[in-house]
């Protein structure tokens, strides 16, 4: 008996953003220009197949600025960091190079501004997620986190008519357009920056899944688990009607999940590599006839510019 025959359309766009491309480029360069080791605070991107590479390269990747010996080649992530971070890398003479994306840059100084003109500040995103502690570290005013309705509700800022918020780059349009919703409720006069300032590549990527998912029996997203952007993909399919599974490689995709299914939509986050994309039709190309097409999308030419590499 003959292979059955499986669709699979590929969202346009997917995979690596701008901002992921620059940050992995940094830590390479680095490597090339001052070899081995180079420091990395926090996982540069959130992938493990990436962070795997690097690592084999002479990347160390750690959680804390303490475990980065005195004046050695350290890359913040691209995720940011806090004001204290910065502090205590001058303080231990590290010499630095920032992966920062340059929209979560433009996310830390919309927090720093409103909270100079003495606004309380609102982040809204996920308790934890380095970049959300980046950006808490930046304000020194009055700021909290807000991820739901009803953090919303329990906010007691000090002047209701000086209050604005800023997201994290990651969210889901859907969720954070609720929440904003219910900002302007409760504080009419807020401040706060258009939603199309969620980074373009999280929008793009998400608008591309609500068009797959009038096509497709079924979303596969290849990414890292504790990728917030990756994440947010899946429950923009789930959230559409759609059976939606995150993984992070060929290995973790169940053959059991294609029964009666005869199109499937694959996607990847922006930190995932396109590598791990080819991988799985490879897989599936074992199992059943494929017919691979590319979904009619825009292609992204966003470009960031690496920063200057000093002669340490």
């Amino acid at each position: 008996m003959g292979k059955k025959k499986l669709k699979i359309l590929l969202a346009q766009p997917r995979g690596f953003c701008a901002g992921v491309k620059r940050a992995i480029k940094i830590v390479e360069t680095a490597l090339e220009r001052y070899g081995e080791p180079v420091w990395v605070l926090h996982e540069i991107v959130h992938n493990t197949h990436v962070i795997k590479n690097l690592s084999k390269a002479g990347a160390q990747f750690v959680e804390e600025i303490d475990e980065i010996p005195t004046g050695a080649i350290t890359i913040f992530s691209a995720h940011g960091v806090s004001t204290a971070v910065e502090q205590k890398a001058e303080e231990k003479d590290l010499k630095v190079i920032d992966a920062t994306c340059p929209l979560v840059k433009k996310v830390h100084h919309q927090a720093m501004r409103y909270n100079k003109s003495g606004h309380d500040v609102i982040i809204i995103g996920h308790h934890g997620h380095p970049e959300v502690e980046g950006t808490l570290g930046r304000v020194s005013g009055k700021v909290v986190v807000v991820s739901t309705i009803d953090d919303i509700r329990k906010l007691e800022p000090t002047n209701p008519e000086k209050v604005a918020y800023v997201t994290q780059t990651t969210l889901s349009t859907d969720d954070t357009r609720e929440l904003i919703e219910e900002l302007n409720r409760r504080f009419p006069n807020i401040k706060g920056p258009d939603l199309k300032d969620i980074c373009y590549a999280t929008q793009s990527r998400q608008d591309a899944v609500r068009k797959l998912a009038e096509e497709v029996d079924m979303l596969l997203v290849v990414g890292s688990q504790n990728s917030s952007n990756s994440n947010r993909l899946r429950e923009t399919g789930s959230a559409r009607g759609l059976e939606a599974y995150l993984v992070d490689n060929a290995d973790h995709v169940d053959l059991a999940w294609f029964d009666g299914k005869s199109i499937v939509g694959i996607t990847a986050g922006a930190s995932a590599p396109e590598v791990l994309v080819q991988d799985i039709i490879k897989m599936l190309a074992e199992h059943f006839e494929l017919d691979v097409q590319p979904q009619n999308g825009k292609e992204e030419t966003m470009q960031f510019k690496l920063p200057r590499f000093p002669d340490f």
